[in-house]
């Protein structure tokens, strides 16, 4: 007796469709197979609408006004990311959609100082996100990176001390000698070449002087005018960083199995920085303690000289000592760079400020100097408009949730502001695409507010104190030497050399700015 099949509709579907088969088994195998791709395909296509349904009606943020495809994914955010025009692109939905924006399922932005009051509150309820410890090309949390509140109040509690500005009067003549060593090779390579690259002896100078003031001596690049080994690591980790926070799974395979080269080379990268952090210190540890009373100062003396039980480790130096470098080398430079800039294509501007930094007395000194309103205001505007850091600072939802206005998100969401947007918000800085220095005269209570160049709040920039005292002695000693200073178009220069990728920080296209003098 034959055996009978029965046929679902999807096997008469298919049977219409299947070629005649040279014996029954064979066309009742292919029937089969095809069924099973059919139901699997069904499955995935199910997957699919349940997903688009959850992220379409059920997630909180998908009330938050933005771009509907960030309903689905964060593929934009990403993609944005990797070719360093996230912050453009999130500041061109804030123009769209207003002060609240969603650029992913897991993402809203704000541009209201209200809400970016309670994100980034003292009570640090937002936690930073995980974004940080994949930004920083160091494998151990540091100030900068740790997203656990109470270690990061006891690392600020114990470095904060060495970067107040009392402190910072201890380390002055260092920082002098090497504001003194740049401005020195700005006009050796002026008069040999007919133009300096202010940008690339910005670099080296803040790049020397945070050096010297964390490892006990400084990478030297002044002397040699060229990147040293570390510096160059440095750089070339930060890149496969972005590629890690693009990509995150792809770039967790390519790190353990090592089949990309240039992962391989990364890794390779972190352990020689590592090994130097900690040859230097430990050559600096040594000095400490055989004679503490004539060693040079640094950020780090006071710690290792000290013996109670409430202190850093080695280890614990070292990585924070790495996250200064990080954070204090190409912003300050950046920052510099183009104030020097706006000066040279400002003559009116360039000439009032050397009338004011010419009524300092000879041997002026760094308080003297923070004393001048339009230097002061010329920077702050600077800052604004230039800031070296404007990009998004996530935070997370705390557990329960967080209300913003009409909308309501949940637990770790990532919610985040973003220094390029608040610094052109119209309503409180009119004409914001303008550089005005004099709009800091008599500033209002929301520039005040909206003003965050070196972050916000608690997890604000540890090293902002030492930053204006490298923008004000910079720019003195600069006009001091260059009072003529003008733009060029030799050897090409222009303005889309200025033109800018922002990761988390602004990074130069042109990797140059010349200038003569």
């Amino acid at each position: 007796m034959a055996k009978s099949f029965v046929l679902f509709p999807f096997d008469v579907l298919l049977s219409s469709t299947l070629p005649a088969s040279s014996s029954t088994t064979g066309s009742m195998y292919d029937l089969h197979v095809a069924h099973h791709v059919l139901a699997l395909g069904a499955i995935l296509l199910s997957a699919f609408v349940i997903y688009v349904v959850r992220m379409v009606y059920q997630n909180p943020t998908s009330k938050v006004p933005g771009p509907w495809y960030t309903k689905l994914n964060d593929w934009s955010l990403r993609y944005h990311w990797y070719y360093g025009q996230q912050t453009y692109w999130i500041h061109s939905l804030h123009q769209k959609y207003g002060p609240i924006v969603r650029v992913s399922p897991n993402q809203v932005d704000f541009s209201d100082i209200d809400h970016v009051k309670t994100i980034y509150s003292t009570k640090e309820t937002f936690r930073k996100s995980s974004f940080y410890q994949k930004l920083v090309p160091i494998p151990v949390a540091n100030v900068f990176s740790t997203s656990d509140v109470d270690h990061h109040r006891r690392l600020r509690r114990l470095l904060a001390a060495q970067m107040s500005e009392s402190s910072l009067k201890l380390l002055l003549p260092e920082i002098n000698e090497l504001v003194d060593l740049a401005i020195q090779r700005m006009k050796q390579e002026s008069e040999s070449r007919g133009v300096m690259d202010v940008f690339k002896w910005n670099l080296f100078m803040t790049t020397d002087i945070i050096g010297r003031l964390s490892f006990g001596d400084s990478f030297r690049m002044l002397e040699k005018g060229e990147k040293n080994q570390y510096f160059e690591d440095l750089e070339n980790v930060a890149s496969t960083s972005s590629v890690n926070l693009a990509f995150p799974i792809l770039f967790s395979l390519a790190h353990r199995y090592s089949f990309l080269p240039i992962f391989k080379a990364a890794t390779g990268r972190v352990h020689r920085m590592i090994n130097y952090a900690r040859q230097s210190l430990h050559r600096y540890q040594n000095l400490v303690e055989a004679d503490p009373d004539n060693v040079k100062t640094t950020f780090f003396t006071k710690l290792f000289k000290a013996k109670d039980n409430d202190n850093l480790s080695f280890d614990e130096i070292a990585v924070n000592a790495q996250a200064y470098i990080v954070a204090g080398s190409d912003t300050t430079a950046i920052s510099l760079t183009y104030l020097f800039w706006e000066l040279a294509r400002r003559p009116a501007l360039r000439d009032a400020l050397l009338k004011e930094i010419q009524s300092l007395p000879s041997d002026f000194t760094e308080r003297d100097v923070r004393d001048l309103p339009l230097l002061n205001n010329t920077i702050e505007e600077t800052l604004r408009l230039h800031s070296a850091a404007p990009a998004a600072l996530p935070r997370s939802v705390p557990l329960g949730g967080a209300s913003f206005g009409d909308y309501w998100l949940q637990e770790h969401t990532t919610v985040s502001t973003q220094a390029y947007t608040m610094h052109r918000d119209p309503d409180v800085f009119p004409r914001p695409l303008e550089f005005e220095p004099h709009r800091w005269e008599n500033p209002t209570k929301a520039m005040k507010d909206a003003f965050m160049p070196f972050g916000r709040g608690p997890r604000n920039c540890i090293g902002l104190h030492l930053a204006y005292i490298e923008l004000r002695l910079a720019t003195v000693r600069f006009l001091q030497e260059f009072p003529n200073v003008h733009l060029t178009a030799r050897e090409g220069m222009s303005e889309k050399d200025l033109e800018t990728d922002i990761y988390f920080l602004l990074s130069l296209k042109g990797k140059r700015c010349l200038l003569e003098a």
